[in-house]
């Protein structure tokens, strides 16, 4: 493709994800690019590259052409992407926007040419709110600076960046140390993750879906912190495990690999598609002790099994705050609407899954969000309606976990009652997990109320 053609490409790329704005950017690139077959590799990887610079620095762009009094079109952010950040002078992008050739676009207008030459660098201006200056919608400030305090400024830095791609090696048909080795053999470099004991990091982004290790069922793509959670449900051999937000069951496969294939775990989801992938990496992972069940209203399956499961993941729909590095577009796809939507509907998941557990077990409750009403909130909640529970501390958790893997990392990552991860701190996306255990009587309501509103952040 010629430049232009690539100007032109990046431009309706945007406009694709304008003209869906509640559907996930990556899933619009990808059926942009599927429809656009004559648009090779290396043209496709300058297109992305160009249209997600744009995304992660919308709410910036967006402020700063507003300023102008103009309306942030795709054709204008990418034009004031190139000349805030791409190094690019006013005479070059006009230049750039007026090449000739087949897929090109239209020259700038003398409206567009005008707020462009009113722009100047850096993008991040002095005047701008405390929250554009930190690229973080207004509606999280609140439970950001509860969760981060003085750490506010490096944990939003860190959420801005680009994520490493973090593997789980898979237990049933290798080790890490093999993993690793399969995946040197294919030119792959990768390394040990500091605290999960099955994970593998690659700093650079590579075609993991092509190689052999991942074809053979040898790794799966999973953060660290996603592993995390996995490893502190404690899923042994000959238990009955309840994912109960299963998805694409990213958990369900390290909990069956901690189980060795023996037991038995249902992952539940209320989306028939995602079960249907998830029962197809099941099969290419090689495990056996896992079926699929769809939750669907009316079900009475979870009435049926009250109180049977040994362990019950809750991985909770979220904001995803947590995972801004990897999907930057939520950063303006999600609202405070969405946050009050969701800590609803979290709240009645938590209910529907406690009393899925039998004394003795463990209820393990996990989002990718960092804000407390998604997370410790929860928690003090659910212990005010369900005082047969009870908090296990973080490194009570762990040491009890990694005690079952016989595995040699001892040390927990954070300290307090519950798991709470970020990219500044742990170089993982930002998650939060607690582990209640089911007692056999009720746990006096004092004790509950202060374990559960022992972490500062809780609002």
């Amino acid at each position: 493709m010629t430049p232009a053609a690539r100007l032109a490409a990046t431009v309706a790329l945007l406009s694709a994800m304008e003209d869906q704005p509640r559907r996930p950017a990556d899933a619009v690139a990808n059926e942009f690019f599927r429809a656009r077959r004559y648009i090779g590799s290396s043209d496709r990887r300058a297109v992305s590259e160009r249209a997600w610079a744009v995304v992660r620095e919308r709410l910036r762009l967006d402020w700063r052409l507003r300023k102008l009094g103009a309306e942030p079109t795709a054709r204008l952010l990418v034009a004031a992407q190139m000349v805030l950040m791409g190094g690019g002078s006013l005479q070059g992008v006009v230049a750039a926007f007026s090449e000739q050739g087949p897929y090109a676009e239209a020259p700038l207008d003398a409206e567009e040419r005008r707020v462009l030459a009113a722009l100047r660098p850096p993008l991040v201006r002095a005047e701008m709110p405390e929250n554009l200056r930190l690229n973080l919608p207004d509606w999280v400030m609140p439970g950001f600076q509860a969760r981060f305090g003085d750490a506010l400024p490096a944990a939003a830095e860190a959420m801005a960046e680009a994520a490493p791609l973090d593997l789980r090696a898979n237990l049933l048909k290798t080790t890490r140390d093999g993993a690793l080795a399969a995946l040197a053999a294919e030119g792959i470099p990768a390394t040990p993750t500091p605290f999960s004991p099955w994970g593998l990091r690659i700093a650079d982004r590579r075609p993991i879906l092509a190689s052999k290790a991942f074809r053979d069922g040898l790794v799966e793509i999973q953060d660290e912190g996603s592993q995390l959670i996995a490893l502190l449900a404690d899923a042994r051999p000959g238990m009955r495990v309840a994912d109960y937000c299963a998805g694409a069951a990213g958990k369900t496969l390290a909990m069956a690999a901690s189980m060795n294939n023996r037991g038995r775990i249902t992952a539940c989801d209320v989306s028939a598609p995602r079960l249907t992938g998830a029962a197809q990496r099941l099969r290419r992972a090689g495990v056996d002790n896992a079926e699929t069940h769809l939750l669907e209203a009316g079900d009475r399956w979870a009435k049926r099994r009250a109180a049977q499961f040994d362990r019950v993941l809750v991985d909770a729909p979220c904001t995803g705050t947590g995972t801004w590095r990897r999907n930057p577009d939520a950063r303006i796809r999600t609202g405070e609407f969405d946050l009050n939507e969701l800590v609803t509907k979290q709240r009645a998941i938590l209910d529907r899954a406690a009393s899925l557990v039998r004394p003795g077990g463990k209820l393990v409750y996990a989002t990718c969000s960092v804000l407390p009403e998604e997370d410790e909130a929860q928690v003090q909640n659910l212990l005010e309606r369900r005082p047969e529970f009870r908090v296990v501390p973080l490194q009570e958790a762990w040491k009890q976990s990694l005690a079952a893997l016989g595995s040699v990392v001892d040390t927990a990552p954070g300290e307090g009652d519950f798991m709470a991860l970020a990219p500044h701190s742990h170089g993982t996306d930002g998650f939060f997990c607690a582990v209640l255990e089911r007692t056999e009587v009720a746990v006096p309501r004092s004790d509950t109320t202060t374990r559960a509103s022992s972490d500062p952040a809780v609002t």
